[in-house]
């Protein structure tokens, strides 16, 4: 019962989404850092999770074992295996555009898990599925394609890029306006994206993200 709470509970989906119900019921604040290697390709997207308090609580409810009201070291690394099982299907909630074409990603080693201050934390690095040089127009973000999860990035700066080589690219970030995405993919937004916008990948297009110009 955990395993599907965790699997599908925002942390893959809860219900089957429509653009009605598909709307945010878990909330984390996100971190990604963009790593650039000495070949000057894309090296690792190392990504910093933290959960909402309603959330972070349920899962403790879940992997809680010993009912101490918190979790210990074991608990934690079984919800971070959970979570690396779970989202594989999704790509670790990362989107990445190499010149307009979509780049999968390698699974992580692990998820690294804690549970400070009433919340939870994740803390895990992906790599591209296949060599990324800094050339032409990048984009890099992290969204949940089901809607249930609304991941946040407080400010411009916990989207960053690290490494000589790219901080030599033009780098920005993107927060699109939702009314204007509509307005501007009218005729391209199908009835499959309102039914079920996870079948059609299009609601990347409302996905915070930094771009880069390399």
């Amino acid at each position: 019962m955990k395993t599907r709470r965790l699997a599908m509970a925002g942390l893959a989906m809860l219900l089957s989404p429509t653009l009605a119900a598909a709307h945010p019921h878990i909330f984390a604040e996100a971190r990604l850092e963009i790593v650039s290697d000495d070949k000057g390709e894309i090296g690792e997207l190392r990504n910093v999770w933290r959960f909402d308090e309603m959330f972070s609580a349920s899962v403790v409810l879940d992997f809680d074992k010993n009912a101490n009201a918190t979790l210990d070291p074991d608990e934690l690394q079984e919800v971070g295996q959970t979570v690396l099982e779970s989202l594989a299907e999704y790509d670790y909630y990362t989107t990445i555009l190499d010149n307009g074409k979509s780049v999968k990603v390698n699974p992580p080693d692990k998820i690294t898990v804690d549970y400070k201050d009433n919340q939870l934390l994740m803390m895990f690095a992906v790599t591209p599925a296949e060599a990324m040089p800094l050339k032409g127009k990048l984009s890099f973000g992290v969204y949940d394609p089901t809607m249930y999860t609304a991941m946040d990035f407080p400010t411009d700066n916990d989207l960053t890029v690290i490494g000589d080589k790219i901080e030599a690219c033009k780098h920005q970030v993107v927060r699109p306006d939702p009314d204007e995405v509509l307005a501007e993919n009218k005729d391209t937004l199908t009835d499959a994206f309102w039914n079920d916008p996870t079948g059609t990948n299009m609601s990347k297009l409302f996905a915070t993200r930094i771009e880069l110009t390399c």
